[in-house]
């Protein structure tokens, strides 16, 4: 079993940095599966909006709701973020080197979301790489049994780590690849 995840400090620094790996993988010949993350700025409401590009290449889908501008609740839309979660399942089906999950978060630590396509991945001996929230920490070490690895939310540490995984990158070929789009 490969399962690994990254946690960064910043607010969306995990985001960006599983796009940038994406982006090497997909650019070195790597069969992607799963999500990366973008936020946008929403100035007229709390929050921004958040958007999941299905890996290797699409579609976009928002997973955010509008709540208006006053609205503190979870802004989560759990019927986009299963739509991500099928069509990632279509693709793992297809056949896949990774699974790169953009969080484990709230949907995931009650039992929804990405849970069952993490064991899809993992019974099939596909690696899986999640970014990680603090919040969720203890939700994700339970539900992962305490095996999942920890690693440095430092690129070529994630590469090396989903080469050690078996994802067939080489470095030469990923860091060539550097500004190829996902």
């Amino acid at each position: 079993m490969k399962i690994a995840y990254t946690t960064t400090n910043g607010q969306g620094d995990t985001d960006r940095l599983l796009t940038r790996l994406a982006s090497r993988l997909d650019g070195a010949g790597a069969r992607l599966c799963g999500t990366v993350q973008t936020n946008h700025d929403a100035p007229d409401r709390h929050g921004c909006d958040m958007d999941v590009t299905v890996l290797p290449s699409g579609p976009i889908i928002r997973i955010s709701q509008s709540l208006g501008r006053h609205a503190r609740g979870c802004r989560l839309d759990p019927d986009a973020l299963e739509q991500a979660v099928t069509l990632s399942e279509l693709v793992l089906d297809g056949g896949a080197d990774i699974l790169i999950v953009n969080k484990f978060g709230k949907h995931e630590a009650a039992g929804g979301g990405y849970r069952g396509l993490i064991a899809k991945a993992l019974e099939r001996d596909v690696p899986v790489l999640v970014g990680l929230s603090r919040l969720n920490a203890e939700a994700f070490r339970e539900f992962s049994g305490g095996l999942a690895e920890a690693v440095q939310p430092d690129l070529p540490e994630l590469l090396d780590w989903c080469r050690q995984a078996g994802v067939p990158v080489s470095m030469e070929d990923a860091v060539a690849h550097e500004g190829s789009p996902v």
